[in-house]
């Protein structure tokens, strides 16, 4: 077992609801390494069909990003995790000012932020032939200008120690049929490189997490079959392949390690 020195560190993670998601499980395995925990949520609601919930897909997917952070916290009362729990939207400047000082006045201080919330439409809209204002500004308020608001806010309150990892998506150069979205986390990733750089001088490194298709949910049989001929590992990526390159790019032994964009693929999309 590696010990990524992660015990009493404080790591902030956003978009943190689903049960199968990203973000739970990062936030789940923050705890497991003994890392105090806030995580931020906003409730996303679409319509689903109930009496299909109980199985892989939208339907499923949609459920658990319109509920709340039930799950995630249980888990983490269960692990006797030292956690906050705060639903707000990180678009909104003034709301992300507000999360930094709830944890601030929970914790004292953020050392590792984990922008992991995201947009996305699912109307069919993001294509180049369809695309609407709306799609872009609601996709890139969360997407890019959420992000960005939550890395300022973390350094201009930054503490001794700083980790910065972003989410992005393996696809996001090509992403045909959600090219709003695919844009927004390419911009992440330029963003990763560029923020890097402009607070290295702090001892903060800034990283960028691609993953490939992974099941949080909404992967169904039908979409598995077709997707795993593109996955050269031969298998879906699993939540917790994410979280766990997460803890490695939090720790100290990733101290030299920044402006990255890491592939957690499969070798999907490379």
């Amino acid at each position: 077992m590696i010990n990524y020195g992660l015990e009493n560190r404080v790591a902030l993670i956003t978009g943190a609801n689903n049960p199968q998601g990203i973000g739970a499980t990062t936030a789940i395995a923050f705890a497991r390494e003994g890392a105090k925990v806030a995580i931020v949520y906003k409730k996303v609601d679409r319509p689903f069909d109930e009496n299909k919930t109980d199985h892989n897909g939208v339907d499923r997917y949609y459920a658990a990003n319109a509920g709340d952070a039930e799950f995630v916290e249980n888990k983490l009362k269960e692990m006797g995790a030292d956690y906050l729990i705060i639903e707000s939207d990180i678009s909104d400047e003034e709301a992300v000012k507000g999360i930094y000082d709830a944890v601030l006045e929970r914790f004292g201080r953020v050392d590792i932020l984990v922008n992991n919330a995201a947009a996305d439409d699912e109307t069919g809209l993001d294509t180049i032939e369809k695309i609407t204002s709306d799609v872009v500004d609601s996709t890139f308020a969360v997407n890019v200008r959420g992000s960005i608001l939550m890395i300022k806010e973390m350094i201009n309150r930054r503490a001794d120690y700083g980790r910065i990892i972003n989410i992005s998506t393996d696809a996001a150069q090509v992403f045909a049929g959600q090219i709003t979205y695919g844009a927004s986390k390419a911009a992440m990733e330029a963003l990763t490189r560029s923020i890097a750089l402009e607070v290295a001088q702090y001892g903060i490194t800034v990283n960028c997490v691609a993953p490939g298709p992974t099941q949080t949910g909404w992967i169904d049989d039908e979409l598995e079959k077709a997707v795993l001929p593109l996955i050269p590992m031969g298998q879906l990526i699993r939540p917790e392949d994410i979280a766990e390159t997460i803890l490695f790019l939090s720790s100290e032994q990733a101290g030299m390690l920044t402006g990255q964009v890491i592939k957690v693929s499969g070798g999907h999309a490379l």
